[in-house]
């Protein structure tokens, strides 16, 4: 940072603490060098400020167009080293080097002015520009001349700056130093003890220049010393300050002025040449001297603002290396070329819409390096804006409100802000500022329509669109966000969401339900807007969903009506004229408009010459005169059909009977109904004979495949095993003679081993004790047994008989009978005849009865009855059963009632031979059941014949 603009700090430093907007001030000091983040100091505490005014007004520092060397640390309150801090490129040699800067609070909008003094530090070394200096010295030179050295270039300050010099050798020549006015030192080479060239033509001296630090720095430059030949006189400038004034704004090439110097000596040794020496401020970079004239001209550009005076050291030299110098002191003179630089301070461009009149929005700094009148500014903003510009102290304004904002009519303020300077011609520069105003929820969304009324077919699909509520908030971004919400309510006593939903984000309506027009014509609801503000602002609207009409049901027929018992017939006279109303059909349909109109059409009727129906009104009426030749049974089938797209329809049939008395219709009508049910179930009918017979067919199939599987497997297992098997044969008994008595009884019993089909058969003995012997003089005779040969030759014949089972005994109460009916005493004992002959309905009663009987004694044997088991196993049929008119067999036992007496004289043996267990009691058997049906009969003859 240059002088002059320290300068310019320092005065507004002054100024800020002068007026009454600058609320406070602080300094502080801090040494250079200092790494970023260091403390500087705490200006929380020493302005007294809060933290939290800190942090809610936003603190920040604001130094103008200067680089920022400072921060604030808003959480702590304290100032900090934001850069590396060099003091040398923000004052150079200008002290005391101070950094000046406000720190800005908005809301409301305040500003404090701090100092920081940067102190220097030892962390600059003197340094020559050159690295050697040349000198030609006569030998002649007397004894103290002076000899000009080039200073050192030191940029600390104070005790840190340059301090003294240091030559040696020091044979010849001493080190002189003289201080200037402007505090820099004049460093001179007096010769001390004359020159011999003859001794030394050259001579190497070192230049020290040392400074004040701790530790102590210094710098060197090597002095170099020509020794050549006498030259007794050197230069001297006619002044020793020459001055000049110069407008900043001066062309290049501009001449200043024009130095001069004088030489006794003549001849080369007198002529002289200007050179400027190197000064600290550059001057020899922006100007130029004439080496053989001493005309001085400007090659570079001034700034006032930069620097306001130069000093240039010009140096006469002759030939023979006599020198002399002299200072020229150039004055700049200010010009009006600077514009007002405006700088905004509030970096906040947004503003809330109810901010009240009056409030500082924003804060401009504005700066113009000019001085005098063309550094003073004065500023103005656009008009027709709520907003106006003051001067709250030199160079800064503010720019407030000047009445209530609306951003629903304006959302954004261009400011436009003009600065002019008062030189002449006056500078200007303008800048604008973008004010956002941010928006405040004041205002409520709003439906499109007062109401809004929407149409739906009814049978829709669930989540059918209907329309959308359309609601807009003039507010912005979340506050104009707008959300839809379905109010509760009910409709019929069920909640209103059960029929429609609102979409929250979008406001379409969706049916959540299939409707029915016929259970619902329309519904109304309220549908609320609500913005995203807070608190967020609402309105309502009325929805009214109508449900449209749909062709989805057919008519339905009133009368006459369809029964399917009973036939209804309307009657109709032969002496009917024609347009007799013979009926009405009635046919309502439950839809709306016109998928309600019906139409009645005849579709077939017996004779279409004879009837016609209303197409309108369903009136059945005659076209014709009745005769008598006309059928006495009429059937007229009318269609009705709606007025729908598409349409549908329901039929019916309508009887007609043509006749004047009763009967004579209900004759008819009865056997058209049994003609009519009859064509109507024979189809029905035929299916289901069809399904029973081929179910039966099956059944018989898997009984006859499996019967026959079990009988091999029966005679597999007869075959291999090593136990006699005694299947008993029931025989069959009969009255051959007619005497209907019963001279003698037989009992036969076929026994076969394993290997039966090698064995031959063997009778029995006749029956002992264990059969029922017959009284002879009885009157019921039973014809001998034709032949035995009959059954050994049958397949399955025993061979070996076996004593009866005590199961099978008569007790006192089994007598002979017909079916097996009880007798008097007499039979009990042997004596009783036959009631009267059994005839052969009840012989096969009887066998029937026989074989319920063996199934159930069968089921409640236990162990060791495997001979009664397998008597009455699977592979009894009716074809072992002996013929009935040979032998008469007793249901419940053993015993055959039979006309052969060496047949009972056989079982008579073999029963003694063979030893029996003792008897058992048993249960009594079952009586045989009642008189066959016809049905039963038929059975019986059926597998008789088998």
């Amino acid at each position: 940072m240059t002088l002059r603009t320290m300068r310019r700090q320092v005065l507004l430093f002054i100024l800020l603490f002068c007026f009454s907007s600058v609320t406070g001030q602080v300094s502080y000091s801090i040494p250079e060098e200092m790494p970023k983040g260091s403390f500087v100091g705490d200006i929380a505490q020493d302005l007294g400020l809060d933290i939290k005014r800190l942090k809610s007004g936003r603190a920040r520092i604001y130094t103008g167009d200067n680089a920022e060397y400072i921060e604030l640390n808003r959480e702590r309150g304290v100032l900090l080293v934001k850069d590396k801090i060099d003091r040398e490129a923000i004052c150079a040699q200008t002290g005391p080097c101070a950094l000046h800067f406000q720190v800005i609070l908005e809301n409301p909008m305040e500003f404090y002015s701090i100092t920081v003094e940067v102190t220097d530090v030892n962390d600059n070394a003197p340094i020559f520009k050159r690295g050697e200096m040349k000198f030609k010295i006569s030998e002649s030179v007397i004894t103290g001349t002076v000899f000009m050295l080039e200073q050192a270039i030191d940029l600390d300050v104070g005790v840190n700056g340059l301090q003294s010099y240091l030559l040696k050798p020091t044979d010849n020549f001493v080190l002189k130093v003289q201080n200037q006015a402007d505090g820099t030192k004049l460093v001179e080479m007096v010769l001390q003890k004359p020159l011999d060239r003859e001794k030394q033509d050259h001579l190497s001296l070192v230049l020290t220049a040392v400074d004040g630090g701790d530790p102590q720095l210094s710098g060197v430059v090597q002095i170099n010393v020509n020794v050549l030949d006498s030259n007794d006189n050197a230069p001297v400038f006619t002044q020793k300050i020459y001055k000049s004034t110069l407008r900043e704004n001066a062309p290049e090439g501009t001449v200043l002025m024009t130095v001069s110097a004088s030489d006794l000596d003549e001849g080369s040794n007198g002529k002289i040449s200007f050179t400027i020496l190197n000064s600290v401020d550059d001057a020899s970079e922006i100007f130029d001297v004439n080496r053989e004239t001493g005309e001085i001209k400007l090659v570079g550009s001034t700034d006032f603002e930069k620097k306001r005076q130069y000093q240039i050291h010009v140096q006469a030299s002759d030939e023979g290396g006599l020198t002399d110098t002299s200072k020229v002191v150039v004055e700049v003179l200010d010009t009006n070329d600077n514009v007002p630089a405006i700088n905004i301070m509030s970096k906040s461009t947004i503003i809330a819409e109810d901010i009240l009149p009056g409030t500082v929005v924003t804060i401009i700094n504005i700066q113009d390096p000019d001085s005098g009148e063309n550094g003073k500014v004065q500023c103005n903003i656009n008009k027709n804006i709520p907003f106006s510009v003051s001067s709250t102290s030199n160079d800064f304004f503010s720019i407030e409100t000047d009445s209530d904002l609306d951003r629903e009519r304006a959302s954004e303020y261009n400011i436009t802000v003009t600065c002019s300077d008062e030189g002449v011609p006056s500078l200007s520069s303008s800048v604008t500022i973008t004010l956002q105003i941010s928006d405040v929820n004041d205002n409520a969304p709003v439906f499109e329509r007062s109401a809004y009324e929407g149409y739906i077919v009814e049978n829709n699909t669930p989540g059918l669109s209907v329309f959308t509520v359309k609601a807009t908030d003039v507010d912005w971004n979340q506050n104009a966000r707008v959300s839809y919400i379905l109010e509760e309510s009910s409709v019929n006593g069920v909640p209103v969401s059960s029929y429609v939903s609102v979409s929250a984000d979008s406001g379409v309506i969706h049916a959540v339900r299939s409707f029915d027009y016929e259970q619902i014509k329309d519904f109304q609801f309220h549908v609320k807007a609500q913005d995203g503000g807070s608190p967020p602002l609402s309105s309502n609207v009325t929805v009214k969903i109508i449900i449209q009409d749909q062709n989805d049901n057919p008519p339905q027929v009133l009368y006459p009506v369809q029964t399917g018992g009973s036939l209804v017939a309307e009657m109709v006279p032969r002496s009917a004229d024609v347009g007799y109303l013979v009926t009405k059909v009635v046919a309502v349909d439950v839809d709306s408009g016109q998928n309600a109109w019906l139409s009645y059409k005849l579709q077939k009727a017996t004779d279409r010459a004879l009837f016609e129906v209303g197409l309108q009104n369903g009136e059945i009426r005659t076209i014709r005169q009745v005769n008598d030749k006309d059928a006495v049974k009429q059937r007229l089938t009318v269609i009705v059909e709606d007025n729908g797209q598409p349409s549908r329809s329901a039929t019916v049939i309508v009887n007609v009977a043509v006749a004047d008395s009763f009967p004579e219709v209900l004759s008819e009508f009865t056997d058209y109904t049994h003609d009519k049910e009859y064509n109507d179930n024979l189809t029905f009918y035929l299916l289901l004979a069809l399904a029973v017979v081929s179910f039966l067919f099956i059944t018989c199939l898997v009984v006859i495949i499996s019967v026959k599987i079990y009988r091999w497997r029966q005679s597999r297992i007869l075959y291999h095993s090593s136990l006699p098997v005694i299947p008993y044969y029931p025989p069959r008994y009969s009255d051959t003679l007619g005497t209907g008595t019963l001279p003698h009884v037989y009992n036969y019993e076929v026994c076969r081993t394993t290997d039966s089909r090698k064995s031959d058969c063997k009778f029995g003995s006749a029956g002992s004790q264990n059969v029922l012997i017959m009284d002879p003089s009885s009157t019921g005779t039973m014809q001998r047994i034709q032949s035995e040969k009959s059954i050994l030759d049958e397949p399955d014949s025993p061979l070996d008989q076996k004593p009866p089972n005590n199961d099978w005994r008569f007790t006192q109460g089994q007598r002979p009978g017909p079916s097996g009916a009880t007798g008097g005493p007499e039979v009990a004992m042997g004596t009783g005849p036959w009631p009267q002959p059994p005839t052969e309905a009840e012989q096969l009663q009887a066998l029937m009865a026989a074989a319920n009987e063996v199934s159930e004694a069968t089921a409640t044997l236990g162990p060791g009855t495997m001979g009664l088991s397998t008597r009455y196993s699977p592979q009894f049929t009716l074809q072992h059963v002996p013929d009935y008119r040979q032998n008469v067999y007793i249901p419940g036992s053993t015993a055959t009632l039979t006309s052969n007496p060496q047949q009972q004289q056989a079982t008579a043996q073999q029963a003694t031979q063979q030893a029996l267990p003792p008897p058992q009691a048993s249960a009594q058997p079952e009586p045989p059941k009642a008189a066959q049906t016809p049905a039963s009969k038929k059975k019986s003859t059926k597998k008789e014949k088998k």
